[in-house]
């Protein structure tokens, strides 16, 4: 199974960026997608996720209203459009993929993941 993370970069506060995610090695009905970022010196931290299926999003509270994950089945890719981009978004965005185990799925901590991928770096600068 291979996660494959692009589309990290340096922007401007205030600029966009859209991440992508290419994932291959099995097929990932009953999975969900998620985005995790890890600034410097800090913990890995949840973005959002998206079921692979039937493409139902979540959003961590504080990222909603500047983000938008979406997947586009026939390509295999997962993105992450983030608009608004301050300073403090800088960080690694990391793509993982864990399994919907049941109706009373979190997967909004890193363990609950199976695979990852190997992160792309955001830079965004004032």
């Amino acid at each position: 199974v291979q996660l494959q993370a692009s589309g990290g970069g340096s922007v401007q506060a205030g600029g966009s960026l859209r991440l992508s995610c290419v994932v291959s090695g099995r097929t990932f009905n009953g999975y969900a997608m998620g985005w995790f970022r890890q600034a410097p010196g800090k913990d890995r931290e949840f973005v959002a996720h998206i079921t692979w299926a039937g493409g139902r999003s979540h959003y961590a509270d504080s990222k909603q209203g500047r983000v938008t994950i979406s997947r586009d089945i026939a390509k295999n890719t997962v993105y992450l459009q983030m608009n608004s981009l301050k300073p403090e978004d800088t960080a690694v965005y990391y793509c993982a993929a864990g399994r919907i185990s049941s109706v009373y799925y979190s997967l909004t901590t890193e363990r609950e993941y199976d695979y990852w991928g190997q992160g792309t770096l955001v830079t965004v600068s004032s």
